[in-house]
């Protein structure tokens, strides 16, 4: 293979060095906001240098959700590695200081003395994760509606990682557990355990230490002798476990498995471990199970005849060709043992110092004009891989099954041994800047037995996010194959894979490949992808940085499913057609993004060797590249937003095509009407209320289309003429009545959800009728009536109670 794009697996910390933390991972334990305002806090776990923790006496907002502003924020970062245990004293010096670390004080941050907070966070002001918070206002955690006041954050939990003590000036904890990370937390959360006053108080004193594992619990095959399974405690496996229903995912601070025994993490359970993971025995992980480990300084290790491995899946494979991107999950594996069912002549690494794309092919003739094309010019970027190839963490590798092995389309099992890959891992990755207007490709791998965070990948190694170390420009491609190999698709063979089926995801938000599939925001382990090395970076080379904050133990699935983030407003839209076709495009209006290019980690070109034979795209104005996710400013969504979506296909034979609404998110979107107008049978279509079919002739077509949320013409079948003259009103008990003028009768009532799912479909014969509506939740709807003449009104509808 030498195109740049094979075909890929359909399985699928802020800066550099930083430790992303969760709620509970810090705790205050003491503060006095009489004169000088201080505080202490603990680390509950292990950090590393540069790793940054906000605090703020800022108060959260409820509804809508965020910070109540006027109010200041600290920045504490660590200067070297810190351990769990270790306490920090901050003191309010003019500007604050703090006993370890360095403070960033913007001089707005003031304990009150009438009640206040102190939340701590980190990431955006406006999207932080919290980790811990104190409140010491008399109406407790309500709402931000004074400078004293504050909702309980989003993620925590009163008396469980957040307390709230009444109204005091000054506390201190008093000590009552000192011992043992979540021990310890579960103390200081509880208000008895603090010393509480109006006098300035002394605050520390306190020694914490959080010894590996102070319990252990044995499971014999059946019960388990010390109680269940946590994260403080040793886990050992004197018995059979293998994971479903009964015996289910668990938590261990470290993992022993004897000799002679067996774990067996199955589809959809995981095991997470603190620490360090010892094998006599075996562990088998099926292809959607999951081990996480949470100590990047954690070990794994076999002894005897002890035995580890790890099993994904395919996608489904039509033919025997079509190409797995793999990434090793476990260390020291090999291309012979891991890949083994694989054509011994198919297996490649990508290498990207001989990436070079100055010319661009058209049609794949072997004609080139100067431009990119996302095809290396001289076919050397991929190199043959013998099966002694040691698989390295963080590399991808291609390969297709082999031919004897492949029996009909189905999803084909790799097993994969040794130790779990764990804790920081650098992958090296370069750009060739011979050309310098190329995309720098590379392709990596989710190095893990568990699935990790896009978001997390991007916030330790995009540039744009992290300037001082990020490599990376802001997207991932995942393959999702539906297209078969093709000799018009540009490459350095006679039949190239198409790009077309490549599903994207970057910070604003993620698009559907060729099977129609959204991806989650989250990495599968085996999975590898591709991303481009930014220009940005003054080094052509430098490392792509994976670690244990990335992980998640939910998510691992080789199958994209749709997400909810429903914060921001996001529209895909789907383009479809009765020969084949599919593409997706998504635009998001997202804090952050502006109305001109940001990059890609907010505006995802399509890749430019897709050769797709019809495709829908965005653009931006004074940027020629066609968009397949574009992230916009979240103040820019208005009723007058005008979304140009630029429509091409080099299809000559008679088709019908449909654009669609695929999916939406945010309370704009979900609260008004998505219109498609076609500037060129200038006509305005409801798409929230069924989809666009349409002809075209070949060609690119840059201003067809247009997403509005106003209409101006509807068109034939769904024009109101007369909007005003069909009434709908709610009676009791959830009957709703709908009455149009004397002169026509009511021929039947559809009550349609804003995606054009038909909800309730109704007769009727008479001028009015009325219609029982009682499975509605009260939101918005579409009623569509149509009338005795043959005209349909369709009117929006609000059901309250």
């Amino acid at each position: 293979p030498s195109a740049f794009f094979i075909a890929f697996l359909c399985a699928i910390s802020f800066g550099f060095g930083q430790t992303t933390l969760s709620a509970g991972d810090v705790v205050i334990t003491g503060f006095n906001s009489d004169n000088p305002d201080q505080f202490t806090f603990v680390l509950l776990r292990d950090i590393t240098a540069t790793t940054q923790i906000k605090f703020t006496d800022n108060g959260w907002i409820s509804t809508p959700a965020g910070f109540r502003a006027n109010e200041g924020v600290l920045i504490w970062t660590a200067t070297t590695a810190m351990t769990c245990g270790t306490v920090v004293f901050v003191n309010d010096g003019n500007p604050f200081t703090s006993s370890l670390g360095t403070i960033t004080d913007d001089n707005n941050f003031g304990l009150a003395t009438n009640g206040d907070q102190i939340l701590v966070y980190q990431g955006l002001n406006s999207s932080p994760t919290f980790i811990n918070a104190v409140n010491f206002d008399a109406s407790g955690w309500s709402n931000a509606t004074t400078a004293q006041t504050s909702a309980l954050p989003p993620g925590l939990t009163n008396g469980v990682n957040a307390v709230n003590f009444g109204d005091t000036d000054n506390a201190n904890y008093n000590c009552a557990v000192t011992s043992g990370a979540s021990l310890i937390l579960a103390g200081v959360s509880n208000s008895s355990n603090w010393a509480l006053s109006n006098n300035v108080l002394t605050l520390g004193g306190c020694t914490y230490t959080c010894p590996p594992c102070p319990t252990t619990t044995t499971w014999n095959g059946a019960t388990w002798n010390n109680g269940l399974p946590a994260l403080n405690k040793h886990v050992v496996l004197n018995g059979n476990y293998f994971t479903n229903a009964t015996n289910v995912s668990f938590s261990a601070c470290s993992l022993t498995v004897n000799n002679g025994f067996v774990l067996t993490i199955n589809d959809n359970y995981y095991v997470e471990v603190e620490n360090n993971i010892a094998v006599a025995g075996e562990i088998n992980v099926r292809p959607r199970g999951a081990v996480k480990q949470n100590s990047n300084a954690g070990t794994v290790t076999t002894s005897g005849s002890g035995v580890i491995s790890v099993t994904k899946s395919t996608a489904i494979l039509n033919n025997w060709y079509e190409y797995t991107y793999w990434s090793s999950p476990v260390s020291g594996e090999t291309i012979g043992s891991g890949l083994s069912e694989s054509d011994v002549d198919r297996r490649f690494r990508f290498n990207a110092s001989n990436y070079l794309d100055a010319l661009r092919e058209t049609n794949n003739n072997n004609t080139f004009v100067a431009g990119q094309d996302d095809v290396d010019d001289n076919g050397d970027d991929w190199t043959l891989v013998n099966g002694a190839t040691v698989m390295q963490p963080g590399v991808g590798y291609a390969a297709t099954h082999d031919e004897a092995g492949f029996f009909f389309a189905a999803s084909y099992d790799y097993t994969f041994r040794g130790p779990f890959n764990n804790g920081i891992i650098n992958v090296n990755v370069v750009r060739n800047d011979t050309e310098t207007n190329d995309n720098n490709w590379n392709l990596i791998g989710n190095p893990y037995p568990s699935a990790i965070s896009a978001d997390s990948f991007f916030s330790q190694n995009s540039y744009a996010l992290n300037p001082a170390s990020g490599m990376l420009d802001g997207t991932i491609y995942l393959w999702s194959q539906n297209t078969a190999p093709s000799g018009s698709t540009n490459g350095n063979e006679g039949l190239n894979f198409s790009a077309s089926d490549y599903a994207t995801i970057n910070g604003a938000a993620q698009t559907a490949g060729g099977e129609g599939l959204t991806p989650v925001r989250f990495i599968p382990s085996g999975q590898a992808f591709f991303v481009s090395v930014s220009d940005s970076p003054a080094s052509p080379s430098g490392n792509v940085v994976f670690n244990n904050s990335m992980r998640v133990v939910a998510s691992n699935t080789q199958f994209f499913r749709n997400s909810n983030t429903p914060s921001d407003n996001k529209l895909w839209v789907n383009l479809t057609s009765d020969n084949g076709v599919f593409n997706q495009i998504a635009i998001a209006y997202i804090d952050g993004a502006t109305n001109e290019f940001d990059g890609t980690f907010y505006d995802a070109p399509r890749n430019l060797s897709a050769n797709l034979p019809s495709s829908i795209y965005t653009s931006i104005e004074g940027n020629t590249k066609k968009f397949v996710i574009q992230g916009k400013a979240s103040n820019s969504l208005t009723l007058n937003e005008v979304i140009p979506l630029g429509f091409n296909t080099s299809i000559n034979v008679p088709t019908v095509y449909t654009l669609s609404i695929a999916q939406f998110e945010g309370d704009f979107m979900t609260n008004n009407p998505i219109y498609l107008k076609d500037n060129v049978l200038n006509t305005t279509h409801n798409l929230s209320t069924s989809a666009y079919n349409f002809t075209s002739q070949v060609g690119e077509f840059e201003s067809r289309f247009e997403i509005v949320f106003q209409p101006e013409t509807l068109s034939i079948g769904e024009n109101d003429l007369n909007a005003n003259s069909l009434t709908i009103i709610e009676l009791n008990d959830d009957n709703v009545k709908f009455t149009v003028s004397n002169n026509f009768d009511i021929k039947s009532v559809a009550i349609l959800d804003l995606l054009g799912r038909t909800l309730y479909q109704f007769e009727g014969q008479s001028n009015s009728e009325v219609y029982n509506l009682s499975n509605l939740s009260n939101t918005v709807y579409i009623a569509k009536v149509e009338l005795s003449n043959g005209q349909v009104i369709t009117k929006r509808a609000i059901k309250r109670n």
